[in-house]
């Protein structure tokens, strides 16, 4: 069975889909791997690496996927890239299906079983599958990270014969796993950190990591995470109070984290203008929800912009600000779930359509596009070709 690592075509994308370690798993399972020549250099994978591992480098795409059985990727196909695999082949990747309309036509259209790895449920037997959690750490990480190379003063206390230099406050909005994980950093780094979400349960998460937490108390927040621990979108009443509340922290804040996504919506607007304008100068915003619409009023997708002083950072792709890692994690995710679906006896695909994890991921099948959430929208009249970077951005942050 030939399983295929085409290069990422999608503008900005670092990521590959294989690892050197998983490319040796397949092979021992007694697949035949082929990665397009130049896949991991985004990711510090040079082709003869692959080769030592047992993989064979094709010279295009269209060798690469031609017969390929499965074809894994870090995010969808482009449009034009689906014809070049054969119908009844496994494509599985970060499809983000609410975007990527057109993509799921082509897929339908072409007879390719296609799977979304970010619809992966919340169950114990599926953590080892969970690319938002694992994309999300690292943006979370990173996001502290830039922050602090763009902040002009320290971020610890420090204690000199000159004077004191007092640590600098950071103020992290949505504790979802990528928000968890920008606490953690901050703290390492030194810094006061405080935190806030829409869902109680997280205040015992945040205080756990050393930081203070704030949020508006009131019977809503009691409903505010969905059963698949995503966080719900809130009234407007709540809205506003927790705009005043913000209003009120942000001001004394050095350095802001934005992080809260809701799934298939519009990111909420945490952070307005007259926010942003409170700040002092020198401050630094970092919005990683700027795919989705942002949490801050003057985030712009892949700039980062000065407003009055306040430098706000707008990086797409953020897992792939840190390929090499968020490579292996990526890789380790997706050969967690393919080798559910394989039979270990015979080396072939043996899907099991009935299993959860099945259902609840995949989109297309047998030449129609199956997932019930995405089949009203997902015609070629409708079809957005927006281009996301799907779970890279913290994508699956507010769980």
């Amino acid at each position: 069975m030939k399983v295929a690592i085409p290069r990422e075509r999608r503008e900005g994308e670092t990521r590959v889909a294989a690892s050197i370690d998983t490319v040796k798993k397949l092979t021992a399972l007694g697949l035949d791997v082929v990665v397009e020549k130049g896949a991991g250099a985004g990711a510090s994978i040079p082709d003869a690496a692959y080769k030592d591992a047992g993989a064979t480098i094709a010279k295009t795409a269209e060798d690469a996927l031609k017969g390929a059985d499965v074809i894994l990727k870090v995010r969808a196909p482009l449009v034009e890239e689906v014809p070049l695999m054969k119908s009844g082949a496994v494509l599985v990747a970060i499809m983000n299906p609410y975007r990527e309309a057109a993509v799921l036509v082509a897929c339908a259209a072409q007879g390719v079983d296609s799977f979304a790895m970010e619809l992966m449920p919340r169950i114990t037997r599926a953590q080892t599958m969970d690319i938002l959690s694992s994309q999300a750490n690292l943006a979370g990480y990173k996001a502290v990270i830039d922050a602090a190379a763009t902040f002009t003063r320290a971020m610890p206390m420090m204690m000199t014969a000159a004077g004191t230099i007092a640590p600098a406050k950071v103020f992290v909005m949505g504790a979802g796993v990528a928000g968890l994980q920008a606490i953690a950093t901050a703290r390492r780094l030194g810094s006061v950190v405080s935190a806030t979400d829409v869902r109680p349960a997280a205040k015992e998460q945040v205080e756990s990591l050393g930081a203070s937490f704030v949020m508006v108390e009131s019977e809503e927040t009691k409903a505010a995470e969905t059963s698949g621990g995503y966080a719900r979108e809130m009234s407007e009443d709540y809205k506003r109070k927790q705009a005043e509340l913000i209003s009120e922290t942000i001001r004394k804040q050095d350095i802001v984290i934005c992080t809260a996504l809701i799934p298939g919506r519009p990111a909420p607007l945490l952070v307005s203008e007259a926010h942003v304008k409170s700040m002092k100068p020198g401050s630094v915003i970092v919005d990683l929800a700027v795919e989705q619409g942002g949490n801050c009023a003057l985030s712009e997708p892949g700039k980062v912009v000065d407003v009055g002083g306040v430098t706000i950072i707008g990086h797409l792709n953020m897992p792939g600000r840190i390929a090499v890692d968020a490579s292996n994690l990526y890789a380790r995710n997706l050969f967690n779930f393919l080798s559910t679906l394989i039979d270990k006896e015979t080396k072939a695909l043996k899907i099991d359509w009935a299993d959860e994890l099945v259902t609840a991921t995949n989109l297309t099948r047998g030449g129609a596009i199956v997932h019930p959430q995405f089949q009203p929208a997902a015609t070629p009249a409708t079809a957005d070709t927006s281009a996301g970077t799907g779970a890279g951005s913290g994508e699956g942050e507010g769980r």
